[in-house]
């Protein structure tokens, strides 16, 4: 007959401990008090406020970057590859042309060449980076070297649309007529002769005849 035998922690619910004494104990852990920043919540003793204060505490931020964008650079020096040209020659790795050896950092599985260790031989090298030392030195060796061409993206800029005709020819028409200003009336009414007003003499004459 099969017995079942009850656990330990059925009769433990809600305590904090489960019967092993201190909370941080029987964690799987030693006597570590959590993980990261634990211990500053509900139970934990510790400067609260100074952390409500911060407020970008709790949370994530920021954001990984995809792999594809992520340039992963595996560097090498001038000084290793002279140090063990014979055992490259040997491997076919590198070739020799005349008094110069040609290098491809891609068979050697690095794309980037830094400038420590001085140069003794010619280097005709391809690569994808390299410091501007170490370009120098391998010019003033008598060397050369070809790094990746950056690719940059054309922006092409949208057409603007024309308006047709009909709507700018409308437009015109609609537009309200300027008024004239109120300085130039008032100088053309002031510019028109007066009548003559006939002299006091000559008007009583005329009353006296008339009696």
């Amino acid at each position: 007959m099969v017995t079942y035998k009850k656990r330990k922690n059925r009769n433990m619910r809600g305590s904090q401990t489960h019967g092993w004494g201190a909370k941080k104990k029987h964690r799987g852990a030693g006597s570590r008090g959590g993980r990261g920043m634990a211990g500053t919540g509900k139970r934990g003793d510790a400067k609260k406020p100074c952390i409500w204060k911060d407020t970008k505490y709790f949370g994530k931020y920021g954001f990984t970057r995809p792999n594809k964008i992520v340039i992963k650079i595996k560097a090498i020096n001038l000084k290793t590859i002279e140090q063990r040209l014979e055992s490259l020659l040997s491997k076919k790795l590198i070739e020799k042309k005349n008094d110069s050896y040609v290098v491809d950092l891609k068979k050697l599985g690095f794309n980037k060449i830094l400038s420590t260790g001085k140069i003794t031989k010619k280097f005709n090298i391809k690569c994808d980076y390299a410091s501007k030392k170490a370009v120098d030195k391998i010019k003033k060796a008598g060397g050369s070297i070809v790094l990746k061409e950056k690719k940059v993206k054309e922006v092409k800029e949208k057409p603007k649309k024309e308006k047709p005709v009909v709507e700018t020819i409308e437009k015109v028409e609609k537009k309200p007529k300027e008024k004239e200003p109120i300085v130039e009336t008032a100088e053309e009414v002031e510019e028109e002769p007066k009548e003559q007003e006939k002299p006091i003499a000559q008007k009583a004459e005329k009353k006296l005849k008339i009696n």
